[in-house]
């Protein structure tokens, strides 16, 4: 089955980088020794991880590659992915020595100026490449010194459709060496349950399919792991390369046990449509075909197959007909007949004759095809409900007759008149897809390419049976009046047994109780309409609880299909209609850092101002499958960093430099509870907290004092963990582990990380430049013996990271605004209350104070605006949402 093909981008770094400022570890001795086996020109790539995240259809993507050089020279490292066509790049981070270069998403036109300049310079250059039908390739290439370490990390996302019952999830896996730690791990979550799951890989032996790989799903959950050992990665018992070559694909469906499903979590929600069990509705279906001398040979033949195959499918309540264009025209029928038995007999003696001959008039056989269904229509020979459809293959451009592109459009749009969709087949890549594909979006159908491979009739075969059965007409997806904003698609005029209504949007009133949703269509028997409501708290509790690793999934999903559908618009559009579909997709890729036909992915090196690294922007279809193009590159300034802490019971401090204020909260939970203060997947850094009490607890709970009394500060992309308590500082480099007292003073540096610990005060851990943290050790009197010491953390620097970076400190270090009014005495005669309006949420805020213990053992007084209730209005979501169950 053929799918909608992207071409897709291979970026190159070249060797400049190490010359130009990519730092080698200092703190490395590189000794003489064998390279270790499955090691290519001194490279070792010792470890490949792909992580895959998929919750309601969204799909979170990780590919990690790590390699060292154990040559005694520099040598050029390659990191080549290949990811599906209809992904977003969200992300792509360089880590060399423990030095991180991220990636940061611009407009693709405000990154071209700095290109050309660093082009000019010889630094960087970038190409686009095809590399199959469903998916692109990414490769990024840098040179590293002997000795050294890189990692390449790249984020991508999807939304999974589900086709012919089902949703697949491509992963191309070629390593191309042997490598110690190859791991796939793809968890998934669907809040109606699964039905099924399956995993498969064209590379797959039978020893791998016992050990190495492992599928199961219960209820909602489903987990798919593929581990092989090294020795299972051989092509031989005694083999150096890898047989890990090839597709590996996951499948899943979920419960139907109600046609539809809807989810809502911080305002946005999402809903998915697919019932079961309705009678298919006949369809009147127009095969129009191009057998000009271009489609000779092989061609033909396949073109022969596949309607052979397609007629064996056709029911019998099915109409059809055959229009044939070359030069020429040539109907099967005047009109069209019905899918009798005889009928059927006679249409297939018709195709096995099929051959080919001269020109390629599209325009008039398009025509003539759409003629015999609007008289079919007319003439009353096909059932009331009955649905049309059109669909034309083709393998080149018009060149006779009417030849010009934009007017065999407009009269084929004109003919339509909205009636019935034109589904638009182009077979091979010497065609103008882009003429296809804007006259099928022209009239509410698609283009496919299909491929010249074996299996091209297939993939005929494969499109026909997708929209085969139709099982509604006219469809609309309705919602109160006045209740959502912003709402993508809701409606269609087929909806075929086996696919999904994906609608998404936010919500007018985020505290409403109950959301309803009505889907109404014309069906084979009669109008049907179908009901879903569902109360919004308990659907939101369900989910968050869930701790799944978007915190905001739905508007995630909510952002990508309104990017993909405004760019599809955008195909059609002209003149201010294309620029406004253009401003808004441009907006929301930013907005929500994704890499489309709009944006550019620049990755910079921070110590200074010159250009060094960039990834190519997403080009459309109609691209040319085998170019070769220049792309951006660029340098960003760090942002202002905002200064966090939390400290004390716990007091959590939100410094706002632009407002020249401060924002407060405290979070009241039990001893024990765990708090994900800071998550950033990008550069992958995280820092959680424990809470701890009085030994003597206070007979009321609200006024139990609790301070922080565990911190855990894990580095993926580095394999480094500290956890920090009162008594000591535990290290892990790996699995290596050291462990240091409140009475050192020490300084402890390996790549990319540096930890000092001063005696009985505080520590600093720093992440490169960019990224710092202060721990203070706070011990105090043991009278009254309830007493405890505790530990404040505080943010120092964080312009380095990313922003994807959550967490209840984690949010706030991107800018945000707040408006503070109506200052008036509060309950309390010492303080003032206030109204403030943040994140869209009003609430009352009390002025008081908290201390900042940076610099000074005794505190600095630090005024605030406090925020009730465990911050809620102010943190996203709740409190209770940032509750983990360990600490790392």
């Amino acid at each position: 089955m053929a799918t909608a093909r992207w071409p897709c981008l291979v970026l190159a770094l070249l060797s400049g980088l190490a010359a130009s400022g990519f730092p080698r570890s200092p703190y490395r001795l590189l000794e003489k020794r064998s390279l270790p086996e499955g090691a290519v020109n001194g490279i070792e790539v010792y470890s490949t991880k792909i992580t895959c995240k998929v919750t309601s259809r969204f799909a979170h993507n990780v590919v990690t590659t790590r390699a060292v050089n154990r040559a005694e020279n520099a040598q050029e490292v390659f990191f080549d992915v290949d990811l599906p066509k209809t992904a977003f790049i969200t992300n792509f981070t360089l880590t060399i020595d423990g030095v991180t270069y991220p990636g940061n998403i611009k407009e693709k036109e405000v990154a071209k100026k700095q290109y050309e300049k660093a082009v000019s310079q010889g630094k960087t250059a970038g190409l686009v490449k095809a590399s199959g039908r469903k998916l692109e390739k990414f490769t990024v290439s840098v040179n590293v010194a002997a000795g050294s370490k890189v990692t390449f990390e790249l984020t991508y996302e999807e939304l999974l459709k589900r086709r012919q019952g089902k949703y697949e999830m491509y992963l191309k896996v070629q390593p191309k060496q042997l490598v110690r730690d190859f791991e796939i791990e793809v968890d998934i979550f669907e809040p109606q349950g699964l039905s099924m799951l399956d995993a498969q890989a064209s590379f797959i032996t039978n020893d791998l399919l016992g050990s190495a790989l492992t599928k199961s799903f219960s209820g909602k959950k489903g987990h798919v792991s593929f581990k092989p050992s090294l020795d299972q990665q051989r092509s031989c018992p005694t083999c150096t390369d890898s047989l890990l070559n090839g597709d590996f694909t996951i499948t899943y469906d979920v419960n139907r046990e109600s046609p539809a499903n809807v989810q809502i979590v911080n305002g946005y929600f999402v809903h998915f449509f697919a019932p079961q069990g309705l009678p298919v509705v006949p369809k009147n279906v127009v095969f129009v075909i191009d057998i000009s001398g271009s489609m000779s040979g092989r061609k033909i033949q396949q073109t022969r197959e596949a309607l052979l195959k397609i007629l064996d499918d056709v029911k019998e309540d099915d109409y059809l007909n055959f229009i044939l264009f070359s030069g020429g025209v040539t109907t099967w029928k005047d009109h069209l007949v019905q899918a009798t038995p005889e009928n059927l007999q006679e249409a297939r003696a018709f195709v096995r004759k099929i051959g080919v001959d001269g020109m390629t008039n599209i325009n008039d056989g398009l025509l003539t095809g759409i003629t015999v269904l609007n008289e079919a229509r007319k003439e009353h020979r096909v059932p009331e409900r009955s649905t049309s459809i059109v669909i034309m293959l083709t393998d080149g451009d018009a060149n006779t007759g009417e030849s010009r592109p934009e007017k065999i459009q407009e009269n084929v749009r004109n003919a339509i008149g909205g009636k019935f969709p034109l589904y638009n087949l182009g077979f091979g890549n010497n065609l103008n897809y882009n003429f296809l594909e804007t006259m099928a979006l022209q009239n509410h159908g698609l283009a496919r390419r299909i491929y010249e491979d074996s299996d091209a009739s297939l993939q005929l075969q494969g499109f026909y049976e997708e929209v085969a059965n139709p099982l509604l007409m006219d469809v609309e997806v309705q919602y109160p009046e006045n209740a959502i904003l912003d709402l993508t698609q809701n409606t269609y005029q087929h909806f075929y047994d086996g696919s999904e209504i994906v609608v998404a949007g936010r919500l007018l009133d985020e505290e409403m109780n109950s959301f309803k949703a009505d889907v109404k269509g014309q069906g084979a028997i009669n109008d049907l309409t179908f009901t879903e409501e569902v109360d919004v708290k308990e659907m939101e509790k369900a989910l968050q609880e869930q701790g799944y690793i978007f915190g905001d999934f739905i508007e995630r999903l909510w952002a990508y299909l309104t990017i993909e559908q405004l760019l599809e618009k955008r195909k059609n559009a002209h003149g201010e209609e294309k620029e406004n579909l253009t401003a808004q997709a441009l907006d929301l890729s930013l907005k929500y850092h994704f890499v489309t036909p709009l944006t550019s992915m620049v990755v910079t090196k921070p110590e200074d101002n010159e250009d060094q690294a960039a990834i190519a922007d997403k080009p459309g279809e109609g691209t040319p499958l085998t170019p070769s193009r220049s792309w951006m590159v660029g340098y960003q300034h760090p942002q202002t960093s905002h200064y966090n802490y939390v400290d004390g019971d716990p007091h959590f401090i939100i410094r706002v430099p632009e407002k020249e204020d401060a924002i407060c909260f405290n979070i009241d939970e039990a001893p024990g509870t765990v708090l994900r203060l800071v998550q950033d997947p990008v550069t992958g850094l995280t820092v959680n907290g424990q809470i701890i009490g009085d030994k003597t607890a206070s007979p009321d709970s609200k006024a139990r004092r609790t301070y922080f009394g565990r911190l855990g500060i894990a580095h993926t992309h580095l394999d480094f963990r500290v956890e920090v308590t009162p008594e000591k500082i535990t290290l892990w480099n790996g699995a290596a582990q050291s462990i240091f007292s409140w009475l050192d003073t020490v300084t402890i540096t390996q790549d990319g990380l540096s930890v000092t610990i001063n005696r009985k005060k505080n520590m600093l851990v720093s992440f490169g430049e960019g990224v710092t943290f202060l721990i203070v050790l706070h011990q105090v009197w043991k009278q009254p013996p309830g007493h405890q010491d505790f530990l404040g953390f505080y943010v120092v620097d964080s312009h380095r990271m990313s922003a994807q970076t959550h967490g209840l400190l984690g949010q706030f270090f991107h800018p945000f605004d707040f408006e503070v009014s109506d200052i008036r005495p509060g309950s309390d005669p010492s303080k003032l209350d206030a109204t403030m309006v943040v994140k869209s949420h009003r609430l009352v805020v009390t002025r008081g104070s908290q201390k900042d213990y940076r610099k000074d053992a005794n505190g600095t007084k630090v005024v605030c605006w406090f925020v009730h209730n465990n911050g809620e209005g102010l943190i996203d979501g709740v409190h209770t949402d940032y509750i983990i169950p360990a600490l790392f």
